[in-house]
């Protein structure tokens, strides 16, 4: 198992680069004995931590824990008050071009997921995530979002209401998986077969808050992992190639 990357830590705080593929808290089912970073977070500090947010097993990117009650605290109540601002970096499928924001209300459904509310619909939680279009490839699109709100797959979810879900998301209209061919379809039979990325197209890039102990404000981000970098890498060489 890959070491922890660790971004920032202090007494009240302690801030990783999650992987992909890991989950944040103990799992059911067949998940139930698979380790979480949790714990593994707790073991390599020495002492009890507590979850202050999640991602989705698929998504690479920030994530913070807390070191005490008090900071966990602090750091919910920041949570729910929208005083923390998220930026995610996915790659979505087709071409969007500018910005714009999504504002839906989103309604959990059977199976653990999230659909967007019908007009008029009760029951819906409130949503609302701002995009921008960063750059365009065939087929593709690298996009920065900023959920505004903190709801199960929001970005996701919003993304497949665009028309534009993640290029890797089987459960909201993306691929299970990129091969190289899909990418760049000039590649030869044996490297088109290659998977470049099986998990979700999206990376949790940046995070800004203000401590919990301190006030001070902080601004902490996740370097783009290996399998995302190399997508970006193909689909610019494409891009080069055709101009």
């Amino acid at each position: 198992m890959p070491k922890l990357e660790v971004i920032h830590q202090d007494d009240a705080l302690v801030v990783i680069a999650k992987p992909a593929g890991r989950i944040v808290i103990p799992g059911r089912g067949a998940a139930a004995s698979e380790p979480c970073l949790r714990d593994e977070v707790a073991a390599a500090v020495g002492k009890r931590v507590y979850v202050v947010h999640r991602l989705d097993r698929g998504t690479s990117g920030v994530l913070v824990f807390a070191l005490t009650p008090d900071a966990h605290r602090a750091m919910s109540v920041a949570f729910e008050r929208r005083d923390v601002d998220k930026r995610y970096l996915a790659l979505c499928r087709g071409e969007m071009l500018g910005s714009g924001e999504v504002v839906r209300a989103l309604v959990p459904i059977r199976g653990g997921k999230m659909r967007p509310a019908r007009p008029g619909e009760e029951g819906g939680k409130p949503s609302r995530t701002s995009w921008t279009a960063i750059q365009r490839f065939p087929g593709f699109t690298w996009v920065e979002l900023q959920p505004h709100s903190g709801r199960l797959h929001q970005i996701r979810a919003h993304a497949a209401l665009l028309g534009f879900p993640l290029a890797v998301d089987a459960d909201y209209g993306g691929a299970a998986l990129l091969r190289a061919s899909d990418l760049d379809p000039m590649t030869t039979d044996l490297i088109g077969e290659q998977i470049v990325i099986d998990r979700l197209t999206l990376h949790a890039a940046t995070i800004r808050f203000h401590h919990p102990t301190t006030g001070q404000s902080m601004e902490l981000g996740a370097p783009l992992p290996l399998d995302l970098s190399m997508v970006l890498e193909i689909l610019r060489t494409v891009r080069q190639r055709a101009r």
